[in-house]
């Protein structure tokens, strides 16, 4: 059973809610129902039972070790074909937090972070849509933070800890996050989405050069030369042909030098 250790509200329109335990976040957040809605919620866990990443995958965490977080927000003055700002918002904010602790983070798109080839950190974003605008958006993350050893069956994970040999507080990296967080939002607001584009553009993993790719036809080397305000990767192939990508329609084929399987 979840157990709510306490809320902080300390502002009108903001509430953290820190748990122990819960199966997600994200459900978390859909299922909750505050008395009065709040601008921003914030929900952390210790531990999730059943976390969950883009398209249903899971991701392993050590009990205490990292950051498990979402966030629920109402940005009811985006329109739903401009959702994508929102996931270069968060991405940016948590890459921009871990690049002033160790060198060589990126944005894999559309919204992993990664040191090198290693992922540190997996979104899920989840928007409701009412009309042409959306009505809520539910953003669940999980940062690798203290975690020193991985057994799930995913590749390429690493922690904070790993690529500094250093041990965090948690709770300051996720303050740090949030505010990071609200300034964009605040750019959004104020017209400055433009800015935010390229900065996510100049913080993409593989931003320069050509590199291994896969679609359902096949394996081949392309560059990015663009990610649409809808989200969608644009690649050229070295013989200059152009295609643009929807999520999950095009997979990066990365090395992965451990033999032992680790996970986010």
């Amino acid at each position: 059973m979840t157990n709510i250790l306490y809320v902080l509200d300390d502002s009108p329109w903001f509430e953290w809610i820190q748990l122990d335990s819960t199966d997600s976040t994200n459900q978390f957040l859909k299922n909750y129902r505050p008395v009065s809605p709040k601008d921003m919620t914030l929900v952390t866990a210790d531990f999730q039972t059943s976390g969950r990443g883009q398209t249903g995958n899971s991701w392993e965490s050590e009990s205490g070790a990292n950051l498990l977080f979402s966030i629920k927000i109402l940005p009811k003055e985006i329109e739903a074909d401009r959702q994508f700002i929102l996931s270069q918002a968060i991405a940016l904010s948590i890459r921009d937090t871990l690049t002033t602790r160790a060198e060589g983070f990126s944005i894999k798109w559309p919204n992993d972070i990664y040191w090198h080839d290693k992922k540190v950190c997996g979104l899920l974003i989840e928007n409701t849509l009412v009309g042409k605008h959306i009505e809520s958006c539910i953003i669940g993350a999980g940062l690798n933070i203290n975690q020193q050893t991985f057994r799930s069956q995913a590749p390429n994970p690493v922690s904070l800890r790993q690529i500094t040999g250093q041990k965090f507080e948690t709770v300051f990296i996720l303050a740090e996050i949030i505010k990071r967080f609200k300034d964009y939002l605040r750019d959004i607001q104020t017209g400055k989405a433009d800015e935010i584009a390229r900065h996510y553009k100049d913080a993409l993993y593989r931003g320069h050069g050509f590199y291994p790719y896969e679609d359902e036809k096949g394996d081949f080397e392309a560059e990015i030369r663009d990610v649409e305000p809808a989200g969608h990767l644009v690649l050229m192939r070295r013989d200059g042909t152009i295609r643009r990508y929807a999520f999950k329609e095009v997979k990066f084929l990365i090395p992965s030098d451990r033999q032992t399987p680790l996970a986010l």
